[in-house]
This record gives structure tokens, C-alpha cells and sequence, in this order.
């Protein structure tokens, strides 16, 4: 309770001293919550946007450890220094407002492409890499009327890297530390005329700090774009990633030979077209993903003689245009269509012959899912925007879903405004829940949730400030119960969570910045990674060649066990680290230190975090 107090205190004395000044901050327009772009003060949803400047101060390969820095309520489990990994074990369970996207609640774009594996349902964590990224927007609530499945609590979009200037440039990173890990990341990005293009590659390793613990991935990315007019652009890009883990198990129960080779994919082109009243784009886009697993054995079992493997895929088509009728006025109507498939068997490690797999997947691996959607935003006066919107979605198994939402947002000041907001988020059930493993049943329900929130945002000069409450309520959650003796998922679980989120940030002057959030949950019904009270505190200093990073995140009541009188909690405060020295233009060195107060702790239970550790590196740009 003391630690935070004190990070409390810490984080809103540091933007305290913000005057009336001048605004130096632009305001934010974003994409997510409505498809074409708006200025965020227009929108009744909660959206955070994080710039590729902030994605790559730290260095980090991977966004997410940036994200659950930036973003009030939401939290990604780790369990070592680099890699998060699949199957029984895995990290990267990305909660918001203990919603979470292990289980297929919460849904990761890119450029407004869900992404999710076809069989399992849920985002694979180790594909979301800091080279591809330009900016993330993480909408807060449900998005399902312009996303459909899997975003009922919430979406991160990943807006991927585009050159929009004459010119070339490349950008070269290494770096080595802790635990034998490395990283390395090339990109090239040309521009010429209306051709633009964006190709880059990346390598990273870690034994990390347990044994059996070890990481390795590689991957690639380009994007070619062409400007067929001033008002019409096409694109096409395709992303690959492969890597390969090791699962040691808990520290109680430790495995041997727990591996993993996964490779995902994602491919896809659009065509845009932007004018004075009316914009939108048609795309495709395909998903694809191959799994390899070993289960692994304990020191008193026999291993394993077979293999987990799987094949899935996610294909669709997504169209979309908005247009302004008349003053005031946004109306959007889209169409989105998905062809989810895929196959999960087993094979065997003697042989490599298939062997049979207790499932009911024969004739039913594919499924269908069509949907519309309209939102109407207007200007009722200068300072009041009303939104609805309504989406039709129809499952090939789970059958029709309406879905609604309406908000308002009220600006009583120029730099200021309150919004209010109801919605609705679904997720239909996903092929391991209908028809793989023994708890599969086929006459599944949907998952569905209400969310009804409250902001108000203020921008008076240099310091911006927020604050968000929200309630959560929701039932047909997907369980595991005993029926017979014998294992089975049902509609029978509940949701009802409510919370607030606080954030503030200030420009003390032109060489520092600080910036902070604390988020409180309450969940009647206790889910696991999901804390009870998230702070950050970051500071960002720069002078003459100098640059430094540093943040402080206090982390209480997070929860690794929930079982009935075996509840478990975790506290710990993380404090990280990042300098940056420019030798000559061109050329930086840098180092990044993380949990400086060596601090021992643990995010999933029995899986202990590394201690502090370092890593340095060079940063070419030419």
C-alpha cells in the first residue's frame, strides 16, 4: 500500500507543475474507433495512441513491453528475459480491464486486420515485432461493431510502416546482454515519386535465465505502396516470423524437452481512396500458421512419443466507406467477410505417421462469418457529438449476433471533454472449444458483455490529463465444468468488473517529459493476470547527444491463483532504464537496464522473472 502511495504521488507531482502555456502537442487523429480518420476529441471511446518514437526509445524488439507501460489497465504476462511462446506454460497474455486476449476476448490488428490463430482463437504474442510498427492504437471497451469477434474487451491496432517523403533510408540495430541474448533488426525504407516501399528483417536469441529456457526467432516484413492518383493508393505487404521456444516448466515441476517451432504469416492489399467528403478502402488479407510442439515430460515420466501439430488460417475480405452527407455529419457502412480454417493433429516422432486425434473436426474445420455494420457520427451542435453504430454478424456455427453501441461526447471547454459510452462485445466460440479434445461441445454459445464507461479529458497548455470509469458485465463465459464425472465446456461463466483509469502527461520543457497512468480493478469473479492496480511513472530526458528513458511500474494484486481458498497474489515495483549516445550523426550507442531494484518476483506462478538485466548496442541510421 505504501509503494502506491507513493508511485501515486510520485507520478501526478511530476506533471503538477504544468502553466497555461502554449501546446506544443498536436491533436491526436486516429483510425481504430471509426475507420476513417477523426480527431480523438470527436470519438466517445477510450483510444491510446503510441508513436513509433515512444515504440523505439527502449530498444525493445517486441511492442508489448511498451504498450503495458503506456496503456492504463492493460497488462501482458512474461515469464523471461525475451520470448513468450505457445501452448501450456506460454506468457503473452495480453488482459485489459481483466479481459483477456489468452482466451480470445481481446483482438490484435494489423492495419485493421484481426490476427489470431484460426484453431485456438487467441493473438500470438511473439509475432507483434517493433520493426513493422509506425504507431499502435489500443482502443479500451469493446470494439465489435467495426471489428466483430474476439474484440469484446477491447483491440490493439498495429499500423505498420510507410515512407511518405522522397527519399531512402536505412536502419541497422544490434544489440547483445544478459543471458547470451541478442537482437538485430535491419530496415530499408524508399520513396521515389509514388512508388514507396518498406523491407526489413530481424534475428534475436536468449538462453534466458532458467535452463531449457531458451529463444530463438527470425522474420521478415515488406511492404510495397503505389499512389495511383492524388486520390486513390494500393498497397501490399506480407510479414513472416518464425520461432522456436523452450518450455522448462515451473520450478515445482520442472519439463524436459518442452519445445516449440511456430511459424505465423500474414498477408495482404488494399486499395484506398481518400477525398474531401468520402473515404474508405477495400482489402484482403490472409493469415496463415504452422505448429510444431513437444508437450515435454517430467524427470518420473517417459517421454513423449508424439508431436502437437497444427495448420490454420484466417482469409477476408473487409470493405468499408465513410462520407459526410452534410455539416456535422460522418455515416460509415461496411462489410466484412472471414473464412477461418484449419486442422490440429498428432504425429508421430518414431515414424512422422499421423496418429489418430481425439477430436470432432472431420467436415467441420472450416467456418464462415459475414457481417455489416453502420456508424452514424454528428455534430448535434459545435461542442456535442452524438455516435451509434449497429453491426449484423452472422457465424456459420454459432448463428446470428446483433450487436450495438451508442456514445456522446460533450466538449464544454476547447480543451476539454467529457464522453459517456455503451456497447456491446461477442466472441464466438473457437474450433478447440467446439470440436477439439475431450470438454469440446458443438452446441456453444457466443460470449457477450456490456461495457458502460465515463471519461474526461483535458488539455490545459503543456499538460494533458484523463480520467476514465467504467463497468463491465457480462455472462455465457465459456467453462470447463464436470458434467458426469467427465470434463466439458458450457456457457456458464460470468463477468462483472468494474474500474478506473487515471493518466497525465507534460512537457516540463524542450529537453524533458514526463508522463504517467495508474489503473484500479475490481472483479467479482477473480481472473488470473489481471492486477488490481497498474502505475507507470516515465521520464524522458535529452540533452546536447544525451538521451535517457527511465520508468518505475508498480504492480499489486495481481493474481496467479484463483482456485476457491487457494488465492495467490503478486506484488513487485519495476524500475527500467534506457541512454542513448550519439557519437556522430548516424550513429548511436545505447544500453537498457531492466529491474534495476533487482527485484524477485513472479507474473505466472512457480515461473520466477529474471533479475536485473543489461543490454547494449549500436544504432545505425544512413
Amino acid at each position: 500500500m505504501k509503494r502506491f502511495i507513493l508511485l501515486l504521488l510520485l507520478g501526478f507531482s511530476l506533471v503538477s507543475y504544468a502553466q497555461n502555456d502554449t501546446i506544443h502537442k498536436l491533436d491526436e487523429v486516429v483510425v481504430t474507433g471509426t475507420r476513417n480518420a477523426v480527431d480523438i476529441r470527436h470519438l466517445p471511446m477510450t483510444v491510446t495512441v503510441i508513436e513509433r518514437e515512444k515504440l523505439v526509445e527502449q530498444y525493445q524488439p517486441s511492442i508489448l513491453p511498451t504498450v503495458m507501460q503506456q496503456v492504463p489497465g492493460l497488462f501482458v504476462t512474461s515469464r523471461s528475459m525475451m520470448g513468450y511462446g505457445v501452448s501450456t506454460g506460454a506468457a503473452g497474455g495480453i488482459n485489459l480491464r481483466g479481459i483477456s486476449g489468452g482466451a480470445g476476448q481481446l483482438l490484435v490488428l494489423i492495419d485493421g486486420h484481426p490476427q489470431y490463430q484460426g484453431i485456438y482463437g487467441h493473438p500470438i504474442s511473439d509475432s507483434y515485432q517493433t520493426m513493422i510498427v509506425d504507431r499502435v492504437d489500443v482502443l479500451r471497451g469493446p470494439a465489435s461493431v467495426l471489428y466483430g469477434s474476439n474484440a469484446m474487451g477491447g483491440v490493439i491496432n498495429i499500423v505498420t510502416r510507410s515512407m511518405h517523403e522522397d527519399g531512402a533510408q536505412t536502419n541497422v540495430n544490434i544489440g547483445g546482454g544478459s543471458y547470451g541474448t541478442f537482437q538485430s533488426e535491419v530496415a530499408s525504407q524508399v520513396k521515389k515519386g509514388k512508388f514507396s516501399s518498406t523491407v526489413s528483417a530481424q534475428y534475436n536469441r536468449s538462453d534466458n535465465h532458467r535452463p531449457n529456457m531458451g529463444f530463438e526467432q527470425n522474420g521478415g516484413y515488406v511492404k510495397l505502396g503505389y499512389d495511383i492518383s492524388e486520390h486513390w493508393k494500393t498497397y501490399a505487404d506480407v510479414n513472416v516470423i518464425h520461432f522456436n521456444a523452450s518450455n522448462p516448466g515451473s520450478v515445482k515441476e520442472p519439463l524436459y524437452g518442452a519445445e516449440q517451432w511456430i511459424t505465423r504469416g500474414v498477408v495482404s492489399a488494399a486499395v484506398e481512396n481518400h477525398y474531401e467528403k468520402t473515404s474508405g478502402a477495400i482489402s484482403v488479407y490472409s493469415n496463415f500458421g504452422k505448429h510444431k510442439i513437444d508437450d515435454g515430460s517430467n524427470i518420473d515420466t517417459v517421454p513423449t512419443t508424439r508431436y502437437f501439430r497444427s495448420e490454420d488460417a484466417l482469409t477476408g475480405i473487409s470493405w468499408y466507406q465513410s462520407a459526410v452527407l452534410f455539416a456535422g455529419n460522418r455515416l460509415t457502412v461496411g462489410v466484412d467477410y472471414q473464412h477461418i480454417y484449419g486442422y490440429a493433429y498428432y504425429t508421430s516422432k518414431a515414424t512422422g505417421n499421423i496418429i489418430d486425434t481425439p477430436n470432432k473436426q472431420s467436415g467441420k474445420s472450416n467456418r464462415d462469418e459475414i457481417a455489416g455494420y453502420v456508424d452514424l457520427r454528428q455534430d448535434i451542435v459545435s461542442w456535442m457529438t452524438v455516435d451509434a453504430g449497429l453491426r449484423y454478424d452472422y457465424h456459420s456455427v454459432s448463428g446470428a449476433e446483433l450487436v450495438p453501441q451508442a456514445g456522446v461526447v460533450v466538449r464544454p471547454i476547447s480543451t476539454g471533454e467529457v464522453k459517456a459510452m455503451v456497447s456491446k462485445g461477442f466472441r464466438n466460440p473457437t474450433m478447440r472449444e467446439l470440436y477439439l479434445y475431450p470438454p469440446s461441445n458443438e452446441d456453444l454459445e457466443p460470449e457477450r458483455l456490456w461495457n458502460y464507461e465515463l471519461s474526461w479529458k483535458h488539455r490545459p497548455g503543456k499538460l494533458v490529463y484523463g480520467v476514465n470509469l467504467y463497468y463491465i458485465k457480462g455472462d455465457n463465459m465459456i467453462q470447463t465444468v464436470r458434467i458426469d464425472g467427465k470434463p466439458k465446456n458450457v456457457n456458464t461463466g460470468e463477468i462483472e468488473n468494474y474500474g478506473a483509469e487515471l493518466e497525465a502527461s507534460y512537457r516540463i520543457c524542450s529537453k524533458l517529459s514526463v508522463n504517467t497512468n495508474h489503473s484500479f480493478l475490481h472483479m467479482e469473479h477473480k481472473v488470473i493476470s489481471a492486477p488490481e492496480y497498474k502505475g507507470f511513472v516515465g521520464a524522458d530526458f535529452n540533452y546536447n547527444r544525451w538521451s535517457v528513458n527511465a520508468g518505475l511500474q508498480y504492480i499489486n494484486g495481481l493474481y496467479s491463483s484463483v482456485e476457491e481458498n487457494k488465492e495467490e497474489k503478486e506484488e513487485f515495483c519495476l524500475l527500467d532504464a534506457a541512454v542513448k549516445f550519439n557519437v556522430w550523426e548516424g550513429l548511436d550507442l545505447w544500453v537498457r537496464c531492466e529491474n534495476l531494484l533487482d527485484q524477485d518476483y513472479e507474473i505466472m506462478k512457480d515461473y520466477p522473472m529474471p533479475r536485473a538485466t543489461f543490454m547494449g548496442g549500436i544504432n545505425l541510421k544512413f
